[in-house]
């Protein structure tokens, strides 16, 4: 019998194991949810989030659990707490959203006829979800999916396997209808078929660029439609008027908050050359303040990457990095960052530039290249100067002036004076290889429905 293994990046030993679900059971968990969501369609949009907002609290009761699953799961250090805040925050905004953001549309009034626009549910709504956040990036989609009338079949990643199993759990708690939501372990193979079948209607994947164009050539024909939150590279620009302690404490976190495993980390920063030198000097004496070790120990502020040969990339960026002239600041001592281990110290690199890896690829761990720059069109000039553009955060007391320049920042979304966050009241979305679609607010609804358009004439 076929098995996904779960490697616990904590001390390498095998964490979880789970047989792989048998073809006949896809297809039937399949008929399951298209049966399910015939009828969910009918239930009123107020008795769906009744079922969600017990689902949520059913998922919250379990948090002393979750919380050292994903300290063993990925390494996040158990200080944190786990992502109960966020899953609180975006499934209460989502539920009461979606009377507003399902209302049908009326247009203007013309005699005789009566017009209106529904959004109906697209059906069955297929999750990928990943391991780095795997409680919040599912929540993206999981939530408004069931909230618009849809089913969910969740697969996730096999890093964080009893993540599924506890979604699973908190629907089963809530006594949501049987079928609407199954959590799924799939191979590649049977996530590609099921792609290709044509039996589910949306898929919401979030991971890697060569994942997201695995995904649009397996759907490729069906017309089913896709949510895509695939790289990022995001930038971060610092300028003479910034509240620079502010900056600092929060670019810091930006960066290397869980172990730099976020698509919108702060990867690259641009600092204006009349503050640069303070501005690194502040930096690196913040990053030299993380505790890198097991994530198991309270006193732990960094736990290991998911996988070692994710820290041995990181490594490779910074060796080739000093190889062109790049200067590291912190050289923090840790016994076991070593070749091969995913326990990995943070790093900060000057004297970096756009023909290093460092600051062209995406590094998804805890190193960060700071450049110095002269004015905004320099600054403008290296933030769009990437194949991604998730998010970009600009810091400064002029929201103005930071809003102009987010205006030609090519990016999903601009922050100022913040960073690395998703705010469930606008959209979560990205330009380039980036992806396409978006999760959250209105605009995450109206990708998880269809609209139907109601023409009707008095005679």
């Amino acid at each position: 019998m076929e098995t996904v293994k779960l490697k616990s990046p904590v001390d390498g030993s095998i964490y979880v194991e789970r047989p792989v679900a048998a073809d006949q059971a896809i297809d039937a968990a399949v008929s399951r949810a298209r049966a399910a969501q015939a009828e969910w369609a009918q239930v009123s949009i107020a008795r769906r989030g009744e079922y969600l907002l017990a689902f949520l609290e059913a998922l919250l009761s379990m948090n002393d659990e979750i919380v050292p699953e994903l300290a063993w799961q990925m390494g996040r250090p158990v200080r944190y707490g786990g992502e109960k805040g966020g899953v609180e925050e975006r499934t209460r905004y989502m539920v009461a959203l979606a009377e507003k953001a399902l209302a049908p549309f009326v247009p203007e009034e013309r005699p005789g006829f009566r017009r209106y626009l529904k959004r109906e549910p697209l059906g069955i709504v297929f999750t990928i979800a990943p391991w780095n956040y795997p409680y919040l990036t599912a929540v993206n989609s999981i939530v408004p999916a069931l909230m618009a009338g849809n089913a969910v079949i969740l697969k996730h990643a096999a890093q964080t396997l009893l993540v599924g199993e506890r979604f699973q759990q908190a629907f089963d708690k809530a006594n949501l209808p049987k079928g609407l939501f199954q959590n799924l372990v799939m191979s590649h193979a049977q996530t590609e078929k099921l792609l290709g079948s044509g039996k589910v209607d949306h898929c919401n994947f979030t991971g890697s660029v060569a994942g997201g164009r695995a995904i649009e050539k397996a759907a490729a024909g069906t017309f089913m439609t896709l949510g895509l939150e695939l790289g990022g590279k995001d930038p971060a620009y610092v300028l003479p008027d910034a509240k620079l302690d502010h900056a600092i404490a929060n670019l810091v976190d930006g960066a290397f908050y869980n172990t730099g495993q976020c698509c919108c980390g702060i990867e690259r920063v641009y600092v204006h050359e009349t503050i640069y030198d303070e501005f690194v000097e502040g930096f690196v004496a913040e990053t030299k303040n993380y505790v890198v070790g097991n994530p198991l120990d309270e006193t732990t502020t960094m736990g290991p990457m998911a996988q070692a040969r994710f820290a041995d990339f990181i490594r490779e960026q910074k060796a080739e990095a000093l190889r062109k002239g790049a200067k590291a600041h912190i050289g923090m001592k840790v016994e076991t960052d070593r070749e091969g281990s995913p326990y990995l110290a943070p790093e900060v690199l000057t004297d970096v530039n756009h023909q290093m890896s460092v600051m062209r690829e995406e590094s998804f761990g805890p190193i960060v290249g700071i450049m110095k720059v002269r004015d905004d069109e320099e600054a403008i000039q290296l933030m769009n100067d990437s194949p991604y553009g998730l998010t970009a955060s600009i810091w400064t007391t002029d929201a103005d002036h930071a809003a102009a320049i987010g205006d030609r920042i090519e990016t999903g979304t601009v922050f100022i004076n913040r960073c690395d966050y998703v705010d469930p009241g606008l959209v979560w979305t990205g330009v380039k290889d980036t992806g396409k679609g978006g999760a959250m607010g209105v605009v995450g609804y109206g990708n998880l429905t269809r609209p139907k358009s109601f023409h009707l004439r008095e005679v």
